[in-house]
């Protein structure tokens, strides 16, 4: 079943979320990221990182920089989506480069489209500190281009 939000065109979706015109997802909501860029093949999200994302041993928990990467590949192949097709993502590669804690402060993730095919779309995608503008993580990921979900 498709929501009307799912038929609309991905930038103008994407744009009424940064404007907040449009609630977040509710895992951006949970893990407390925010769209701030879309454009075609580009998603940019921010994020400060808090201590109730933090594991056993006091660093924040790699779930939330994965997620962070996930969720920039899969809207960067999302803005690249004519009418009536869909994505679904198949593969996602994570590597892990500095730990994250309280301390790094505001975080930026940038996803972009290395490849859109008909049915195949590959995109990669940095996460850094901004304030040092250091490597934390990067990622990429494979996606399937369907004809609707």
């Amino acid at each position: 079943m498709t929501t009307p939000l799912a038929e609309a065109p991905p930038l103008e979706l994407f744009d009424a979320m940064i404007r907040g015109e449009l609630e977040p997802a509710p895992i951006a909501k949970l893990m407390g990221f925010e769209l701030v860029e879309a454009t075609e093949g580009r998603a940019v999200f921010e994020s400060v990182p808090s201590g109730e994302l933090y594991n056993p041993i006091g660093t924040v928990h790699g779930g939330y920089a994965a997620t962070l990467l996930d969720s920039a590949l899969g809207c960067a192949v999302h803005t690249t989506l004519g009418p009536g097709e869909a994505y679904t993502t198949l593969g996602l590669e994570v590597k892990y480069v500095r730990a994250i804690t309280v301390d790094t402060g505001l975080v930026r993730v940038v996803g972009e489209v290395e490849h859109r095919g008909r049915r195949q779309a590959t995109a990669t995608a940095r996460l850094t500190a901004v304030e040092t503008d250091k490597l934390l993580a990067h990622g990429s990921t494979t996606c399937i281009i369907t004809s609707g979900l």
